[in-house]
């Protein structure tokens, strides 16, 4: 332990890699969630398994695994820049840990921002009063990383719920179609979901709802 220690603060690159390697693996799923589409995909994905009424299928296991690979097709463009602009760079001892950090999220915060509503952005620009303008604008490229994040992470749960509020819309009209018929044929005691559900199951299978969900997640990305 104690060579360690001291390779570390006699700055052994070997041991500072490994820091970094066990850091980024812990704070892995915060980033994970704070700085790609993960957020965005899985609403939409629990949204659109609520709305059929199936509230356990598929699984919620299945479901973070498709909100996984899912994000990694939309942040690979993003992931390939950062490995050839910092990871690459940093493996090859060119740049140091600090350099890495920043130049990773050069392509991140690129990403983030496109994602971000303006409106959002002046928002959180307001609250942390770094505004130098006179009307208290501010750079984009001068707002720090803390409040691009909150920011990005604001619209992407606006995203999230306009998309699955779409997606709700038609098995709605399926669920208020069902009740009515039920009502007009006197059995109100026959909870509709219990009819509407095999109907909505049918109609997410006609029209491929999987492949229309996830295109219309991928696309909003773009």
């Amino acid at each position: 332990m104690t060579d360690i220690v001291n390779s570390l603060l006699n700055g052994d690159s070997q041991y500072l890699q490994i820091m970094v390697i066990l850091t980024m693996i812990t704070i892995a799923p915060l980033l994970l969630i704070m700085l790609t589409g993960f957020v965005r995909i899985v609403i939409v994905l629990s949204i659109t398994r609520n709305a059929i009424g199936l509230t356990t299928m598929p699984p919620n296991t299945v479901i973070i695994a498709l909100a996984l690979f899912l994000t990694y097709f939309v942040m690979s463009p993003v992931i390939t820049q950062i490995n050839e602009t910092a990871y690459t760079p940093y493996i090859q001892n060119e740049i140091d840990v600090q350099e890495f950090m920043d130049q990773a999220m050069v392509p991140m915060r690129d990403f983030m921002l496109r994602q971000t509503y303006e409106s959002d952005l002046d928002f959180f620009v307001d609250l942390s009063g770094i505004g130098d303008g006179s009307d208290g604008s501010v750079a984009v490229e001068d707002v720090p990383n803390h409040v691009v994040i909150a920011a990005f992470m604001t619209s992407e749960l606006k995203h999230a719920f306009a998309i699955g509020f779409f997606i709700y819309i038609p098995f709605l009209v399926i669920d208020m179609l069902v009740a009515s018929v039920l009502m007009s044929m006197g059995m109100m005691m026959l909870p509709p979901a219990t009819i509407s559900m095999p109907f909505k199951i049918l109609l997410f299978v006609l029209v491929d709802g999987w492949q229309l969900t996830f295109g219309t997640l991928i696309k909003s990305f773009g």
